[in-house]
């Protein structure tokens, strides 16, 4: 058994009736749309025709909602339909931001995530969804793909149809007849700046919005609903005090392993204190990002396995407990247990900085954040801003010009290859759309001086040039090396937030 919809264009009137029903049959509260009817308008007067795309949640084969789902709150049922256990759920967003077609929210009344559930409980006692039996036009079938019996399976099997981005391989399973691409592909019709009946809420796509063309082959939006971005600055501000408490621990674990420096005082004390206060710091954000936060622990004891947000947990608990052996170590003077938490100190820090980039792949929605250099990307930005911190209390602690000198060092080579990769990231051909957009809204849309003044010049540019003044002169000063690690740490806040938020940017319905 394996329930799906199909969605038969050549009967959608585009009267909303399927929405309303939605509504009242699960009592979602306004703003809210587990089923929603988008219009899009292809032509030039006189010769224009109104497209209606009914859209929902696709109960996908390979749902990246529930992979992602820390603790298993969105789950597959027997018959294929994707359901959700409010119980369960810590409200992380982290489904909102996998999902690739916009389909789930967070409940105002319980704030938990939910979604389209085929209307599992009516489905459970042998009845419709609300939805099919209330269209008028019969535009609207549900049942059971497999099963050769049923008028879903005929009509697919005798019908050409469309489902949504099948390039995302998320197997969805909302068939549409007839349905127009202008209407099923996201940003292939621009917004109007507003609509007929209601005003836009928020503008969703800058990059792609636009008032209606008089080209007789133009598309336009001109009705919607609006889609909240997942995630804000709690989670750029997660990834930049993880970068700081990684890379206070790999930096000292690289250069005490390949025998460059000694310093028991920076790097035995100061670093992995420093470390475990911004991995304490990295916990509250996680923590309140979260709608639920009283529910944080059921990551840790109802886990769900395909999760890197599970797997991201249990890493940072592991370097948690690591980093903590090596402050006592640091504290009593240890420099035997120290050794032997080198090797396993700087595994963990490396895991810890780049998890992230597995967890950001898992929203497969989001086309900006596949890219396969996030891994090392986030890595190299753990050793930059350790380099900086740990330059900051060297100069504070006076720990000798040998050590200093070492970090500087450190940092101006994190800091080319940070450099590189953004480049490379920005200036690399994309192979879908939606990625080119992205970047195109960070380096050229709303966010464009926030990249280009404190991500790229004030972030990187300038602070290298700093450090090849000071290496070149032969100073001795502390105000260029305390500047350019101030600069690379702020810098470094600046790119994290223009990545999440340029990830997040482009409609995905």
């Amino acid at each position: 058994m394996n329930f799906g919809f199909v969605i038969d264009n050549r009967r959608c009137i585009g009267c909303h009736a399927c929405t309303v029903a939605c509504k009242a049959e699960h009592e979602i509260p306004v703003g809210n749309f587990r089923t929603w009817v988008k219009y899009v308008e292809k032509g030039a007067f006189p010769n224009v025709r109104r497209y209606f795309t009914v859209l929902r949640c696709n109960h996908c084969g390979d749902a990246p909602c529930v992979n992602i789902c820390p603790t298993g709150a969105l789950f597959h049922r027997p018959d294929g339909i994707v359901d959700f256990d409010r119980e369960q759920c810590i409200a992380c967003r982290a489904c909102m931001a996998a999902c690739p077609y916009d389909a789930i929210y967070i409940d105002p009344q319980t704030d938990t995530a939910a979604k389209c559930n085929y209307c599992a409980h009516k489905v459970a006692l042998g009845l419709q969804p609300a939805c099919v039996t209330v269209c008028p036009a019969n535009a609207i079938i549900s049942g059971d793909l497999e099963s050769s019996d049923t008028e879903i399976a005929r009509l697919i099997s005798l019908e050409k149809t469309t489902v949504r981005q099948p390039e995302k391989g998320t197997q969805p399973k909302v068939h549409y007849v007839e349905g127009e691409m202008k209407s099923l592909v996201p940003g292939a019709a621009p917004h109007a700046a507003s609509y007929i009946w209601a005003e836009r809420i928020q503008n969703e796509d800058p990059i792609r919005d636009s008032s209606p063309s008089p080209a007789a082959n133009t598309a336009t939006t001109v009705y919607d609903v609006s889609h909240p971005k997942p995630w804000g600055k709690l989670v750029s501000m997660y990834l930049w005090t993880k970068s700081l408490s990684t890379g206070a621990i790999l930096v000292p674990a690289l250069l005490s392993l390949l025998g460059l420096v000694r310093a028991p005082e920076l790097f035995g004390r100061f670093a992995p204190i420093f470390a475990l206060i911004f991995g304490f710091l990295t916990t509250l954000f996680l923590v309140g990002d979260l709608e639920r936060p009283e529910r944080f622990l059921k990551i840790l004891y109802r886990p769900n396995a395909r999760s890197w947000l599970f797997w991201g947990s249990y890493i940072l608990l592991l370097y948690s407990g690591i980093v903590f052996l090596w402050a006592a170590a640091g504290v009593l003077e240890r420099p035997m247990v120290i050794q032997v938490l080198l090797w396993p100190g700087l595994g963990l820090a490396v895991f810890a900085a780049g998890y992230s980039g597995f967890l950001l792949a898992q929203a497969r929605g989001r086309d900006l954040w596949q890219s396969r250099l996030l891994f090392p990307h986030l890595v190299v930005q753990s050793f930059l801003a350790g380099s900086a911190v740990l330059v900051l209390a060297s100069l504070y602690r006076d720990s000798g010009r040998a050590v200093t000198d070492l970090l500087l060092r450190c940092l101006l080579g994190s800091l080319c290859i940070h450099g590189i990769l953004m480049l490379s990231e920005i200036g690399m051909p994309h192979g879908t759309r939606d990625a080119t957009d992205a970047v195109r809204y960070m380096v050229q849309g709303p966010l464009a001086r926030l990249f280009w003044i404190g991500a790229v010049l004030a972030g990187i540019a300038f602070p290298i040039y700093q450090l090849a003044y000071h290496f070149s002169s032969d100073s001795s000063g502390t105000i260029v090396p305390a500047s350019a690690s101030l600069l690379a740490l702020l810098g470094l806040l600046a790119y994290e937030d223009c990545f999440i938020r340029a990830g997040q940017a482009l409609p995905l319905s």
